[in-house]
């Protein structure tokens, strides 16, 4: 029974033009009135507007509910749910980045399920599935548009809580490299970061397989080959396609594989600082490789390969060393510039931190086993 594995994901349309699908795909789910999970940024680009447009031309009424942050708060989750109810809306559309997503996905629940969207922390808490689910990605790296996991910021504990349940995988994924377009360089950076951290962790997570690990491998390629480009041209669509697609493959590998200890250590930052959850994934993860690599050595070599490391006739701690070398070379070239401190991390926070990431469910499939002090000292690493 150990070697059984799963695999799920919505139905996933990608190209160019997809966006245009959308009153087709909402027409086939009977819908009458749809609420639009988006925000402000969406709806200054434009990119808003042409929803309603679609889903209107296809006869289906549009509501938009645009008051979501960058790591969606649990009360804003509970006052799209409410505008869902009060405006009887009957399908709900996510357009934007990994925070209007979540945000959808935590309406969804709450719309059917009632209580407090904080009540269903944790795995398979979520009883009944929400309405039908149809998400425009327009950020190429959270890939909450095919996952089964949704991320939300605790306010009062100031923490981000995952939510992983296969009723929040959305039915719908229709995914338009043309939409990244509008991103500017540092959102590029920090979400091609994310799909690159998903997919490393994909692939060295307890509960990989066959089935994520060519999702997980060809993303890492195609975000180690393409990454830097498209950061010198932001707008070439075609590098954008590429971007994307390495988004939805990391998506598809982390949706089922599961994530480690960099992503639990990173909502706990992010939720602590409210910092872009990219950049907090970048800031953790050779530390956490250094930390993890033992676990699970022919996976990184791996990883190490495809960065161009060449391993012959080297020992384990040099093949260590040299994978910790080319991520943090990478990074840099990046222009991500290491430390927590520069980002307003205290040392006193360290405890703090540690504590709510070691509680965090994507612990769970982290290769190596970490106990609090581990988790303090990594964080103390990248301090």
């Amino acid at each position: 029974m150990r070697n059984i594995r799963k695999f799920v994901a919505p139905e996933i349309v990608f190209g160019e033009g997809t966006t245009e699908l959308l009153g087709r795909y909402a027409a086939n789910f009977g819908a009458n009135r749809v609420l639009v999970v988006t925000d402000s940024g969406m709806v200054k680009v434009g990119l808003a507007n042409r929803a309603v447009d679609i889903l209107r031309s296809a006869g289906v009424e549009a509501i938009v509910y645009d008051r979501v942050s960058p790591n969606p708060r649990d009360h804003e989750v509970m006052a799209g749910a409410a505008l869902y109810h009060q405006a009887t809306c009957d399908v709900i559309v996510a357009l934007g980045g990994g925070s209007p997503m979540d945000c959808a996905k935590g309406i969804s629940v709450v719309s059917v399920n009632g209580a407090n969207i904080l009540d269903f922390e944790g795995v398979d808490k979520v009883g009944a599935p929400g309405p039908p689910l149809i998400c425009i990605p327009t950020t190429a790296g959270s890939s909450a548009d095919v996952s089964q996991f949704a991320i939300i910021n605790n306010v009062d504990d100031r923490v981000k809580v995952a939510i992983i349940s296969k009723t929040v995988v959305p039915d719908v994924a229709l995914i338009d490299p043309a939409t990244t377009l509008t991103m500017d360089r540092y959102l590029t950076l920090c979400t091609g970061v994310d799909a690159l951290v998903h997919a490393v962790e994909a692939y060295v997570s307890s509960a990989s397989s066959d089935l994520t690990d060519l999702h997980a491998l060809e993303a890492i390629r195609l975000l180690h080959r393409y990454l830097p480009e498209v950061l010198d041209r932001l707008d070439d669509l075609w590098l954008r396609g590429r971007i994307m697609l390495a988004s939805l493959e990391a998506g598809l590998a982390f949706s089922n594989a599961s994530l480690g200890a960099v992503h639990a250590m990173a909502h706990s930052l992010g939720g602590l600082l409210d910092l872009p959850h990219g950049e907090c994934n970048a800031l953790l993860l050779d530390h956490v490789v250094a930390f993890n690599y033992s676990a699970a050595p022919e996976r990184y070599d791996r990883i190490g390969e495809i960065f161009g490391v060449c391993l012959t006739d080297l020992t384990e701690q040099e093949k260590r060393r040299a994978i910790i070398d080319s991520l943090r070379t990478f990074k840099e070239h990046l222009g991500l510039q290491s430390g927590l401190a520069k980002r307003g991390v205290r040392r006193e926070d360290v405890g703090v931190l540690a504590r709510k990431a070691i509680a965090d469910p994507c612990m769970a499939t982290n290769p190596r086993r970490a106990q609090l002090a581990d988790i303090e000292a990594i964080y103390m690493e990248a301090y």
